[in-house]
């Protein structure tokens, strides 16, 4: 599947700056990344944007509204068909594409996800992952779930790691990922009932390479490859790690530039100051990956502009490029993961 192009389904009206920004990063990932990007939405608004001169190769899906920030997810991908989060997904269903990127509602991707593709057998269920800077250069680490499940039960986190365990893997090229879990302190004894529950299972597991609690300064230490826990706390994390690197960049714009040696300094380390951007702004990353269901999906921020659009569409094309859901389904030995039916049941 490497030597293939990649082709995209763009929710084009996902997101606080959609279509504008969405077909900018679309656009841009067509012409970096050598992908095929599939636009969805209105037509109309689509060829509106300022870069319609750049949209005569592309195509335009046709779709019909969008799920609404205050909408209930599921019942509004049920009652809205057309909308552009449903024709996305179902092209994927159909192989008219290999992945969705959104913006949009997160809720409402991961239900029509759910829908229309379906759960690989022996995920529960599916998990939002997200990758984010530590402290080694070029070390990331794996955050999941980051809000698909605000609620979990330990079979679901010990699914997360194994999961995780294969991306991390083949997608961030670490050959034995090291898995932790997220909690209050380092003892076994710790945290509340799931996490203890859940301690045993990932001890248990020789699947993954666990090596034990995870506490909050220890998430970007780099000590660990993989993190897993429920979607409510990974969720807090996400954007507490998120706000921290846009205070971290403001600092870095005020200060930097005082008086005449800042200004100086500021000039001689243009190219340093950029990859410290690279490293910690979370636009960079692009968003998280939906593991568990049988498609490639990526749910972006809702802020998303283009350059974090283009970087969804980057995360989409090297997760079809590695083969994560092919992998998903051979590596984990223990449970036979293999599509459920299209009909599978929703969940919260």
């Amino acid at each position: 599947m490497g030597a293939t192009r990649a082709r995209i389904a763009i929710d084009a009206m996902g997101g606080d700056y959609a279509p504008t920004e969405i077909v900018a990063g679309a656009l841009r990932a067509r012409e970096e990344l050598g992908v095929e990007v599939l636009l969805v939405g209105d037509p109309q608004q689509i060829k509106a944007v300022p870069h319609q001169n750049r949209l005569d190769q592309i195509a335009i899906i046709p779709a019909e509204g969008t799920v609404e920030m205050h909408e209930e997810p599921l019942s509004a991908i049920k009652r809205k068909p057309k909308a552009s989060i449903n024709v996305a997904m179902d092209l994927v269903k159909q192989k008219q594409a290999d992945a969705v990127v959104s913006a949009g509602h997160s809720g409402a991707a991961m239900a029509a996800a759910l829908l229309r593709l379906g759960r690989l057998r022996g995920i529960d269920r599916p998990a939002i992952g997200a990758v984010l800077p530590t402290m080694i250069a070029s070390k990331p680490v794996l955050i999941l779930d980051v809000g698909a499940n605000v609620d979990c039960r330990p079979k679901f986190l010990e699914q997360f790691a194994l999961m995780g365990t294969v991306y991390s893997q083949y997608v961030l090229g670490i050959t034995a990922p090291k898995v932790g879990l997220l909690n209050i302190g380092e003892e076994e004894s710790k945290g509340n009932d799931l996490a203890v529950r859940t301690h045993q299972l990932l001890k248990e597991n020789k699947q993954i390479s666990f090596i034990g609690n995870a506490e909050g300064r220890d998430v970007l230490s780099g000590r660990f490859d993989v993190i897993v826990c429920d979607g409510f706390a990974g969720n807090v994390l996400l954007k507490f790690a998120e706000a921290v690197g846009e205070v971290a960049i403001q600092i870095l714009r005020e200060e930097l530039p005082q008086g005449l040696h800042g200004q100086i300094g500021t000039a001689l380390l243009k190219s340093n100051l950029k990859r410290i951007k690279q490293r910690i702004d979370h636009a960079e990353h692009g968003g998280g990956l939906l593991l568990g269901v049988a498609g490639v999906c990526i749910i972006s921020h809702g802020s998303s502009q283009a350059p974090s659009i283009f970087n969804a569409i980057r995360l989409a094309k090297e997760a079809i490029d590695n083969q994560v859901l092919e992998r998903i389904q051979s590596q984990n030995r223990g449970v036979n993961l293999e599509v459920k039916d299209q009909g599978s049941e929703v969940r919260g």
